[in-house]
């Protein structure tokens, strides 16, 4: 598959599990990050040593003109990008009525606007080969809901209702826009839980684990692949049962 990949968030966790999982299926891959460079530098490193075609990038993607720029650089360097993944977000645990309108803002910034202005980098060049695919990283508390995370399901849910809109509007097109919503998964944004609750969930969940980074990569890139072709519109969870 030689398709040029962007993926955010990827400098740890689910992101860069998703490129090493596209540049496995040959994609020049987009290695997109807000701050961590050194570490997204690294994950690219990784793909490149593995034979793949990989560079990272940095911006705020809810920054417009940040993302503008920064794809501007990816398609000098990597080309026009054929596969988008939404990936890039930030969680936190605090009571709603503790919640300020800026932490609000900010969640939403990352999450749903970075995802806006992503898409709307990506599908000029999409709509015109008439080909493309949109890969919206939700969370299963996007379908269902977590108490002490309404800011974070608000705004995961939004993502899920963005796909399904989008998919109808790029079909046409030849475009597929589908999301993935996982359970928990064992990543850094983890790092406040205890060894005792990481067990407690593992035993919530029916398949008696927590997911890994791996888990969701692969569910990205089977729908970014051909073999999703006929996927649109549609929730993949990689969850273990936690939510069924």
């Amino acid at each position: 598959m030689e398709k040029t990949a962007v993926v955010t968030g990827a400098s740890r966790g689910i992101g860069a599990a998703a490129a090493r999982a596209l540049a496995a299926q040959g994609c020049r891959v987009a290695v997109c990050c807000r701050q961590r460079r050194a570490e997204a530098g690294a994950v690219a490193a990784g793909i490149r040593a593995a034979g793949g075609t990989a560079l990272d990038f940095c911006a705020d993607v809810s920054d417009e003109a940040a993302v503008q720029a920064m794809f501007a650089e990816i398609r000098r360097t990597l080309g026009d990008p054929d596969i988008l993944v939404n990936n890039a977000g930030v969680a936190w645990q605090k009571l709603f009525t503790d919640v300020t309108a800026a932490e609000w803002d900010a969640m939403f910034g990352v999450c749903v606007k970075g995802a806006f202005h992503c898409c709307q980098a990506v599908l000029p060049h999409m709509i015109r080969q008439k080909w493309g695919r949109i890969i919206n990283v939700s969370s299963m508390w996007g379908q269902v809901g977590a108490s002490c995370e309404a800011p974070y399901s608000a705004a995961k849910a939004a993502l899920i209702g963005l796909t399904k809109a989008l998919a109808k509007e790029e079909g046409p097109s030849g475009i597929t826009v589908n999301c993935v919503a996982p359970g928990v998964i064992d990543t850094e944004m983890m790092a406040a839980f205890s060894a005792g609750d990481k067990a407690v969930l593992a035993e919530e969940t029916p398949l008696g684990r927590l997911g890994t980074p791996e888990d969701v990569a692969a569910a990205v890139a089977f729908l970014a692949s051909e073999a999703g072709s006929f996927f649109t519109g549609q929730v993949l969870c990689p969850n273990g049962g936690f939510v069924v």
